[in-house]
């Protein structure tokens, strides 16, 4: 036994402040065979190794405690042995509520042996739910997991035979339909933080996220049960800052100083600055993608983004759409955010995926789930494993290999937008990738079946909706439609009948599917940050027909080529043509820049408008060399080539300005 106090629940005696730093066999002793425990972790980040470690070796060595159901929201493990694989005995766990399951494949096996009972629920209910726990509601209510596997009219999130409560119960309000999450008391809570002082308060300043310890924490407080945390050092009592405490002493029933191999900030890191916010890292040394099948997926599904957008990018292919972004300079336009709290930075992969580098904010994942569920992305590029007619979408279970969902039901249920990428077909292949599309190598198998095995993604929900769903592949664009899925974009070189059509278990909707870009199969860089700066022509005019006056803004408009200065044109005439008459314009060229070998065309096409439509004509730019470059190519059409400082200026002209 250690030498250190005892704990107040390990004796008679008055609890003591300072008997709450006890060892972690001394704390896991604790733990009643029967009871409910929850974890908090996010693979490893935040994950009590030292105190599952002591519980597995409590139980191989005395056979208690036993019939132990264990609750989690996000997946805990390194998928060999680590996290909650020091769980996976028989005897020790008899029915697990978790959110993802594809880390821990020895509890895993006992749930697919049917040994245990097993269900998989959303991780972003899950976390959300120890908050309605603590605060002892019924339940949540949600619409999350609506047509999915969730969903009680499709299995209710139950994984084997032997799984008979219903956790999950579909309910009406309002005329619209819910899904209600059950409570329940939770015993034991094991926990981590950085430091601690006698008191049990517990800080985090070192952990690389904060994941929900401070809603298990009290729902375990509140349901009259044990909160043990681990932590990697001790301080004096009343020397933590306030506002650091994540987890109140009060709640706090057991601190253990773990291990130092037993606390690293994740499984594949004992600590990095830079995903606590102590140093900024230099971002610097980008290596772009080879040009391959991930890369083209990553480049169509990176069309879809857009400035100031909010993005969650999923694990896997989508992590590739983040390259994507760094070579085309893209990156600094958006904020990317993983489901445990991130946001902004650039986000970890692998073992450390979660955590994130140079963040902007780090909040708590159930308050991470709320800005999810509420529509805060814009935009979520997440894997397509297997799809079905309606659109349904796979990732969480085929036969004997269970995944679970994790974060990806909240996510793809709520975001503005979602893109699902992965490859056409399954299987061991190869690609070569070229100006005249991508060819495969080997026959691989459908992922687009007519009926996916499990609904981890409902189309039917999302058409109903509204919401905007594409489906990429590295030879063909899908989209959701209210009924089913259309082909509507096709790569260079591939043969819609040969080699897609012959490839599906069911024939998609086809109206006129045009080409991918081309720029997508092409060697060099696509240059996307200038088209995604730019705005759509149609968004650059406005008509005040109180002063008969166009309104023009080209502000930071690049003129490139033949074809964009046509749409321009088109558009202009398209706008000005049913009025009627002739109207005055006012044209905004700050930061505007056009290519040499194409002004002449610009201007011609300035000149056309100017005999055409406009009854006088004044524009503006602060730039001295634009203003001189466009007045002597004006001047040479006698096309009012006078170009006012500003705004107001070129408005208080434009009276002046008769038709040329």
């Amino acid at each position: 036994m250690s030498d250190l106090p005892e704990h107040p629940l390990l004796s008679d005696r008055p609890a003591a402040r300072s008997g709450k730093v006890v060892s972690a066999a001394e704390a896991v002793a604790l733990i009643g065979s029967g009871d409910t425990v929850a974890t908090s972790g996010f693979i490893g980040s935040g994950f009590a190794e030292g105190l599952a470690k002591a519980l597995e070796h409590r139980f191989l060595d005395t056979g208690e405690p036993r019939d132990l159901t264990l609750v989690y929201a996000a997946g805990q493990g390194d998928g060999k042995d680590k996290g909650l694989n020091h769980l996976g005995h028989e005897g020790l766990l008899k029915r697990v509520v978790g959110g993802h399951w594809g880390l821990v494949p020895k509890v895993q096996a006992l749930a697919l042996a049917d040994k245990i009972e097993a269900y998989n629920l959303p991780q972003g209910c899950m976390c959300q739910l120890f908050r309605d726990i603590a605060a002892k509601k019924p339940g949540m209510l949600t619409r999350v997991g609506l047509g999915t596997f969730v969903d009680p009219r499709f299995g209710g999130g139950k994984i084997n035979a032997v799984t008979t409560e219903n956790l999950v119960e579909l309910m009406e309000i309002g005329g619209r339909e819910y899904l209600f999450y059950k409570a329940f008391p939770i015993d034991v809570a094991l926990l981590r933080g950085t430091t601690a002082d006698a008191a049990g308060n517990v800080t985090m300043e070192h952990e690389a996220l904060f994941l929900e310890v401070q809603a298990v924490a009290t729902a375990v407080h509140n349901s009259g049960g044990l909160v043990i945390v681990q932590v990697a050092r001790l301080a004096e009592n009343g020397s933590l800052h306030p506002r650091q405490v994540k987890i109140p002493g009060v709640m706090v029933d057991c601190v253990v100083v773990g291990e130092p191999e037993d606390h690293w900030q994740t499984f594949a890191q004992p600590h990095d600055p830079g995903f606590t916010g102590e140093v900024r890292v230099p971002v610097s040394g980008f290596k772009a993608m080879a040009l391959n099948e991930r890369k083209v997926i990553a480049r169509r599904a990176a069309f879809e983004l857009r400035p100031n957008a909010v993005v969650n990018l999923g694990i896997g292919m989508p992590e590739a759409v983040a390259n994507v972004a760094s070579e085309e300079k893209m990156a600094d336009l958006l904020t990317l955010t993983t489901e445990p709290g991130v946001i902004g930075g650039i986000p970890a992969g692998g073992l450390n995926f979660g955590a994130g580098t140079n963040t902007q904010v780090l909040v708590d994942q159930p308050a991470q789930f709320d800005f999810y569920d509420g529509g805060g992305l814009d935009i979520a590029c997440l894997g397509l494993a297997q799809a079905d007619r309606q659109g349904n979408v796979n990732v969480s279970r085929f036969g004997a290999k269970l995944a679970g969902a994790g974060g990806f039901i909240n996510i793809s249920q709520n975001a503005k937008k979602v893109v699902f990428c992965g490859t056409f077909m399954a299987g061991r292949l190869t690609y070569e990738v070229s100006a005249a599309g991508v060819v495969q190598h080997g026959a691989g198998s459908p992922k687009f079946v007519e009926e996916v095995e499990q609904r981890t993604f409902s189309g039917p929900v999302a058409a109903a909706d509204g919401r905007p769903v594409l489906y990429v592949t590295e030879r063909c664009v899908f989209r959701l439609t209210p009924d089913g899925l259309e082909l509507t974009e096709v790569a260079p070189g591939t043969d819609i009948e040969r080699d897609i059509l012959a490839h599906m278990a069911f024939r998609p909707i086809i109206g006129e599917p045009r080409p991918m870009d081309p720029r997508i199969f092409q060697p060099h860089p696509m240059e996307l940050r200038d088209e995604l700066l730019s705005l759509p022509i149609d968004q650059r005019l406005t008509y005040d027909a109180a002063r008969r006056t166009l309104f023009i803004n080209f502000e930071g408009l690049t003129i490139k080529s033949p074809e964009q200065i046509a749409d321009i044109e088109a558009k202009i005439a398209a706008r000005l043509g049913p009025l009627g008459h002739r109207v005055y314009a006012v044209v905004n060229y700050e930061n505007f820049l056009i290519l040499p070998d194409v002004l002449d065309a610009y201007i011609d096409m300035v000149q056309r408008l100017v005999d055409t439509y406009y009854r006088g004509v004044t524009r503006y730019t602060t730039s001295t060399f634009l203003r001189m470059r466009l007045g002597d190519a004006l001047a040479s059409r006698n096309a009012a080539p006078h170009i006012y400082w500003n705004r107001d200026e070129a408005l208080e002209r434009l009276g002046e300005a008769g038709a040329p």
